[in-house]
């Protein structure tokens, strides 16, 4: 555990603004509410084979160059080997995870894994099952809206590869 140590390459950006549907009237002045969609796919890779890394500070920082005031963010990993969650960002938290995970799918078992038969991370994808693929949290004022200790994690499971996740922000 510790600092997050991994590449990021931005793949691609794109904003697209469309307009509500729902119209409002204010007296006789009609307003139209603008939506704006905002996608960004970002690139990990880890030396070790299963890690999770605190990725709010990345999120925040696309939350930023979207310009979205209020809305949603979706935090999507875009692989069957890792997982998206929000959670409290403190070291013993993150190894009691592991480890519980580790309790939950023990890397060998006797009989062994059916996946196994064709490939060998089986408790990879079964660990993401339990973790999940992605995080939704809302935006007010510029600012996602999280608890006093939550933060944005990304768990590895199957490391030592280049992986992705897709941060998508929708609202005004």
């Amino acid at each position: 555990y510790g600092s997050l140590t991994c590449r990021i390459l931005r793949y691609y950006n794109k904003t697209d603004v469309r307009t509500v549907t729902d119209e409002a009237y204010s007296g006789s002045r009609r307003e139209r509410h603008i939506l704006k969609s905002y996608r960004t796919y970002l690139s990990f890779e880890f030396e070790e084979k299963e890690t999770i890394k605190n990725i709010t500070n990345h999120v925040k920082m696309v939350l930023e160059e979207s310009g979205v005031r209020e809305g949603i963010i979706v935090v999507s990993s875009l692989h069957t080997t890792s997982s998206i969650f929000v959670n409290d960002d403190e070291e013993g938290l993150i190894k009691d995870t592991l480890e519980f995970l580790e309790q939950m799918v023990p890397e060998q078992k006797e009989p062994y894994y059916l996946h196994n038969k064709s490939e060998k991370d089986a408790p990879a994808h079964l660990k993401r099952n339990i973790i999940g693929r992605s995080e939704m949290i809302s935006v007010t004022e510029g600012n996602m809206d999280l608890g006093n200790w939550e933060q944005v994690f990304y768990a590895e499971f199957n490391g030592k590869r280049k992986k992705k996740i897709c941060i998508k922000i929708i609202g005004e």
